[in-house]
């Protein structure tokens, strides 16, 4: 479905390299149907040694002849790169779109393009354990839409939303989602040093234990709360650490901090629609 596909990435960065080695690793394009533009001569070298891309610095070189393109900039660039490519998109080219706010309405005006499909992965793409939550309109094609799910599930695990809204709320889960369970380990990490591990051995601990408990958690499949009580004994050392959790608003604070970074997304989309 995709190995005949010649894509465009504008934008080069992390998420875009992720994208571009699912690509290659996982869904067999060939690297010479990839191009990827970027503004720094240097990434794009950076890009080509590792993986064998096409690289350019100019994003029109980079999508003229593409049947997907995607647009992987940082929000503040799209409206300019948008006005750029404007009018200039394949007509039966697919466009995706990962950038953060960005509304398919607004992403098709601007390019005068129909074809659209948006979505927020994650970092963990990297290697191929993202979680990509997509949407399109209901009148893309079937086999565009069988293209973009293809795309987004070559890194990880995705899922597809009817409505553009739940784009805002995964990039507040899911999207921004693997910071907070890095501070948290690396919170645990420094618990561990303070008691007297060396740093080694606490980040062990922590990575294999945050490792371990995802994969049962996803094996037992029960509520979270079950699980926890599990290891919850009445008067014990979980019990003492849960309760100073608590008491410190744990919850609270990941509730506001989520909700937070999902007004923040919506205040992005806002932003590039009025540019």
């Amino acid at each position: 479905m995709l190995q005949d596909q010649v894509f465009a990435f504008i934008g080069s960065g992390a998420m875009a390299e992720a994208m571009i080695k699912g690509l290659i690793t996982s869904a067999g394009v060939p690297a010479p149907q990839i191009v990827a533009s970027g503004p720094r001569e240097e990434r794009g070298a950076e890009l080509h040694a590792k993986y064998g891309i096409r690289v350019t610095t100019d994003n029109l070189a980079a999508s003229a002849g593409a049947q997907i393109v995607v647009l992987s900039v940082k929000p503040q660039m799209l409206h300019d790169v948008m006005e750029q490519l404007a009018g200039r998109v394949e007509a039966g080219a697919l466009v995706l779109s990962i950038v953060a706010g960005a509304r398919i309405e607004t992403i098709a005006t601007v390019l005068g393009h129909g074809a659209i499909a948006r979505a927020m992965p994650n970092t963990p793409a990297q290697i191929g354990l993202g979680m990509t939550v997509w949407t399109c309109p209901e009148k893309l094609g079937a086999i565009h839409r069988a293209q973009a799910q293809a795309v987004f599930g070559s890194f990880g695990e995705e899922v597809y939303v009817s409505d553009e809204r739940y784009l805002d709320m995964a990039t507040a889960l899911s999207g921004t989602g693997p910071a907070y369970v890095f501070l948290f380990m690396e919170a645990m990490v420094d618990a561990g040093v303070h008691m007297g591990f060396s740093r080694r051995v606490a980040e062990q601990l922590v990575y294999q234990t945050v490792r371990g408990s995802v994969e049962y958690a996803r094996q037992a499949g029960r509520h979270l709360a079950t699980l926890r009580n599990q290891v919850t004994s009445p008067g014990g050392t979980s019990a003492e650490a849960l309760y100073q959790l608590e008491k410190g608003g744990l919850r609270t604070v990941m509730s506001r901090s989520i909700w937070a970074a999902y007004q923040k997304s919506r205040r992005l989309g806002r932003g590039v629609e009025e540019d």
